[in-house]
């Protein structure tokens, strides 16, 4: 494939996917920096491994399945667990008490901000599905499992919200 027909499919995918894949990104690590980090090490990887790509999937899913498998390595990485061990240091040196911190985290939170507190495997369904608005099917090969475990984990996930919601003060 020659270079000006990849550097068309990279600038249509950045402005056709980008958003959707930044906010993918963030939703696991909740940080716009390294999400925005990430989302550039995803576009720099399809467009090296553009000639891999086996097209049984859409580029849609491709890019998905690129950004979801990043943000997971990241996740996984030592300089990832080292900031959130300095975090957590920090905010134990700062002397707040723990129902300060309580008080201060039980604010008027969003479902948005629900969402983001669920375990991973269900806060990536429950986005894919209704932020994203993908199929079952899609989300199915962009995680690399079963159709049925996806919809187990939409259901899961929406119970673990419904539960929360339940018992917290949240704002639709």
């Amino acid at each position: 494939m020659k270079n000006d027909e990849k550097d068309r499919l990279l600038r249509n995918a950045m402005e056709e996917h980008g958003d959707y894949l930044k906010r993918l990104i963030y939703t696991y690590v909740k940080d716009v920096q390294k999400a925005e980090d990430i989302l550039q090490d995803t576009f720099v990887k399809f467009y090296t491994r553009f000639e891999q790509f086996e097209k049984r999937s859409s580029v849609k899913t491709y890019l998905y399945r690129i950004a979801v498998n990043e943000a997971q390595n990241y996740l996984r990485s030592w300089s990832f667990r080292k900031v959130e061990f300095a975090d957590r240091l920090r905010t134990f040196k700062q002397g707040s008490s723990a129902e300060d911190q309580y008080i201060k985290s039980e604010g008027n939170r969003t479902l948005g901000e629900l969402v983001k507190e669920l375990p991973v495997k269900y806060r990536e369904v429950i986005w894919l599905y209704y932020y994203d608005e993908l199929t079952v099917n899609e989300i199915s090969e962009i995680l690399a499992c079963s159709p049925n475990t996806v919809k187990t984990r939409l259901s899961r996930g929406r119970k673990l919200a419904r539960i929360s919601i339940e018992e917290g003060d949240y704002e639709y």
